[in-house]
């Protein structure tokens, strides 16, 4: 009885700490939604500030507990696809909804991830394959042409968003100290943001002629960079090696709900009959890629 309430509680712990992840993943879209909607800070300026107050909130936090250099300088690849997914995740939202945006990262995510499954080993059932189906076939009928059809610059930077992030994510399932491996993450992004900032500078989209941050807009980046981001990632890796990539790939499209949501709420933004056509399309997807797990 004892081994069985421990499992129960370990299962409860999992699913609880994996809401947490994907309310936070949620704020995220909508955190630079809001910034960028509001003119107070460029999509450049947001992913800057948005990954150095990662780095420093987790590298103080890990500092805190192992004063010794806890740096693993090899794995870069981790890092690489974190500044991938973080800049055009900004750049996207220049042009999509807080919903859209979310529906098509997390789509593009599942596309990943499940391939990924498929590719070694993973054996879906007859379900999960029509879930599969029909989360992506939700998502290419959002973005089809037409009158209400998103951006197509925004939906592909976003869709290559969600392909970086699926690749983190399955990177992330073999993390040993989820928070000191997130907090490496981090601040391996920092020499490539210092590179990126100064070709920018000397190219032909020099920073100077960029209006300064508001106050408000580097707030709103750094709600996202500390706590949305940093700690939000460091439960996601706490949490993702618990779970196959199918099951990893399916709950990540609870976001484009809640985002949908937040945004209809906190945003004023619209529920398109398109958008609500495609999240039934993906949410059903992620009930039938789910029901193998209660067998």
């Amino acid at each position: 009885m004892p081994e069985r309430l421990s499992k129960f509680m370990l299962s409860g712990k999992t699913i609880f700490l994996t809401i947490i992840a994907m309310i936070a993943f949620a704020a995220n879209s909508l955190l630079c939604r809001l910034a960028l909607m509001s003119g107070e800070i460029d999509p450049a300026s947001f992913t800057v500030v948005r990954l150095v107050s990662g780095a420093f909130l987790l590298g103080a936090i890990v500092y805190s507990r192992c004063p010794k250099p806890c740096f693993e300088p090899r794995r870069v690849m981790p890092a690489l696809m974190l500044f991938i997914y973080a800049a055009a995740f900004s750049f996207a939202y220049l042009s999509l909804s807080a919903g859209t945006g979310a529906l098509i990262l997390f789509g593009s995510v599942q596309a990943t991830m499940l391939t990924w499954a498929f590719l070694t080993g993973e054996k879906p059932n007859s379900l999960q394959v029509v879930g599969c189906m029909m989360a992506i076939g939700g998502l290419v009928y959002l973005v089809l042409p037409g009158v209400t059809a998103p951006s197509f610059t925004g939906s592909v930077l976003m869709a290559a968003a969600g392909f970086a992030w699926g690749v983190y994510t399955l990177l992330g399932k073999s993390a040993n100290d989820p928070l000191t491996d997130t907090a490496n993450n981090f601040i391996k992004t920092l020499p490539v943001l210092f590179i990126v900032w100064l070709l920018l500078l000397i190219g032909e989209y020099p920073l100077l002629s960029l209006p300064l941050p508001s106050v408000g807009g580097v707030a709103l980046a750094v709600a996202s960079g500390a706590l949305s981001s940093g700690l939000g990632y460091a439960i996601w890796y706490s949490v993702v090696p618990a779970l196959s990539s199918t099951q990893a790939a399916s709950v990540q499209l609870s976001v484009p709900v809640i985002a949908g949501v937040g945004g209809v709420l906190f945003m004023s933004e619209e529920m398109s009959m398109r958008l609500a056509i495609a999240g039934i399309f993906i949410l059903g997807g992620i009930a039938c890629t789910l029901m193998r797990l209660s067998r």
